[in-house]
């Protein structure tokens, strides 16, 4: 099983992450921001990965950057050296009135390029910001190139969803084992 835990402790928050790639998507998610803990909740639906969270902190922000940058780090762990991955997954998500596309690279590179197209300051009780900050963090620490596009939407609930849910999609595809694949998806030999 390719699992990891990890814990991030600072002056500003305390955050707990075990992750399990091969899991089946189970979750069990304790943040003070509920609209997080939904995206994170149905992060594990769609991935396949059981995701544990436990966390607080002094400001919404800081939590929410400090879980991307534990959730990353774990991930980053479970995945070790990066031998027999698919590396690349992408998905196209519709919700409701909405589409997001999402793809990966597990690269050991971060990069990110997020436009969730969302207009309002407030998606339920988490600022639109920190949401495309969770995605960017979340890229810089599992070292992964991580592109998500909302195309359209009317409702920024449901752009954040569709954009989340495809992102999981994505990484599914990503960090799934793939029989034919001797070492490291990469013809430098390295990730």
């Amino acid at each position: 099983m390719r699992e990891a835990s990890y814990e991030r402790k600072t002056g500003e928050t305390e955050i707990r992450v075990a992750v399990n790639l091969d899991g089946t998507g189970q979750s069990d998610i304790r943040l003070p921001n509920s609209f997080l803990s939904h995206m994170l909740s149905s992060m594990a639906t769609h991935s396949l990965m059981d995701i544990k969270i436990e966390g607080d902190g002094d400001l919404t922000h800081h939590i929410v950057e400090d879980t991307a940058l534990t959730l990353g780090e774990a991930m980053k762990m479970a995945l070790g050296d990066r031998k027999g991955i698919r590396r690349f997954g992408d998905a196209m998500v519709p919700m409701d009135c909405s589409l997001a596309v999402a793809a990966v690279d597990l690269s050991g590179r971060p990069y990110s390029v997020v436009d969730l197209n969302l207009v309002g300051s407030m998606v339920e009780d988490c600022p639109s910001m920190d949401l495309r900050h969770f995605l960017v963090s979340l890229a810089t620490s599992m070292a992964a190139s991580i592109h998500v596009n909302v195309q359209y939407g009317d409702d920024d609930h449901h752009k954040a969803e569709a954009a989340y849910k495809a992102l999981s999609i994505a990484l599914r595809k990503a960090v799934e084992t793939d029989p034919r694949r001797q070492g490291v998806p990469s013809s430098k030999g390295v990730l």
